[in-house]
């Protein structure tokens, strides 16, 4: 089926980038959160970042104009229900989930896709809650989502292959590049990423090495352009947290449990970034490690 609008549920860090891409390929994109603080405030990034690919000369003024000008904001799910394509770029906790997508259910159409950008719950349980589990999948960006070139496209158990299909003709006409993975925990790239993160955790919990020697090693031992707990601040802690839950509760292996150390960061609420303290506190002009 051809897609022409876009709704994107979740005005954060991943949504707002998710309708930054959408807009710029040529689809319309309703953009829904449960405040206009956190809507206004990602129409004001998006213009930011777009204007930053002017500058690169990655895009034109033009591009830009246009661009925006597909974007419109909504608090309302009853909008979001008349696009073509949902995205669900909410926080990575399945009740909230769960609550949006019964929340939309009476005001969408008939052919409308469902996908949540979900980085390691199952898909096909996800599907189980709504009316069209044959039209309903995984669609995982990376982020940052306009730099980025990769989404994982995850088929639940009841995906249908149109809807497989449709989605990798989206991901194609964003000039990215899909990876098809199994609705198993965490998926392809974080089954692999955040037990490597979740490992540097224990190498610093056990006093194995201090923050600045663990990153280091790994950017300049490894070749990795981010250090293991400079890059869990940059995803966020609780989210990293979470998905190592998905794991040792999916998995049941112990290999999976998640470091105290970690939790305890996250008990502490120091999420990285974004509230300017982790494993770095960023609240100085230039970070410095908290252990």
């Amino acid at each position: 089926m051809e897609i022409k609008s876009v709704g994107v549920i979740g005005a954060g860090q991943m949504g707002n980038g998710i309708a930054h891409v959408m807009s710029l390929a040529g689809y319309n994109v309703v953009l829904n959160d449960i405040s206009q603080d956190s809507l206004d405030a990602a129409v004001g990034r998006i213009d930011k970042n777009m204007e930053r690919q002017v500058g690169r000369e990655l895009i034109t003024a033009d591009d830009k104009h246009v661009a925006m000008s597909r974007i419109s904001t909504t608090l309302a799910q009853a909008e979001v229900g008349q696009t073509d394509l949902i995205i669900e770029a909410a926080t990575e906790n399945e009740q909230i989930k769960y609550k949006i997508f019964e929340g939309l259910l009476p005001h969408i159409q008939p052919h409308t896709i469902l996908t949540s950008n979900t980085s390691s719950i199952s898909i096909t349980r996800l599907a189980s809650r709504t009316d069209r589990p044959e039209k309903f999948m995984g669609f995982h960006f990376m982020n940052p989502v306009p730099l980025m070139k990769l989404v994982e496209l995850i088929r639940g158990i009841a995906t249908d292959d149109e809807t497989y299909q449709t989605c990798l003709g989206i991901v194609e006409k964003l000039d990215k590049t899909a990876a098809s993975a199994e609705d198993f925990p965490a998926f392809i790239v974080n089954r692999i990423l955040i037990p490597m993160i979740n490992e540097a955790c224990y190498t610093l919990y056990e006093g194995v090495g201090n923050v600045a020697s663990i990153d280091n090693a790994m950017k300049l031992g490894a070749n990795h352009p981010m250090g293991p707990l400079e890059l869990a601040d940059f995803i966020g802690l609780d989210t990293c947290l979470a998905i190592m839950n998905v794991l040792h509760d999916g998995l049941a292996d112990t290999k999976y449990r998640p470091c105290p150390l970690l939790t305890k960061y996250v008990e502490a609420g120091w999420l990285g970034r974004k509230s300017k303290r982790g494993f770095y506190d960023y609240r100085g002009e230039t970070p410095v490690p908290t252990r």
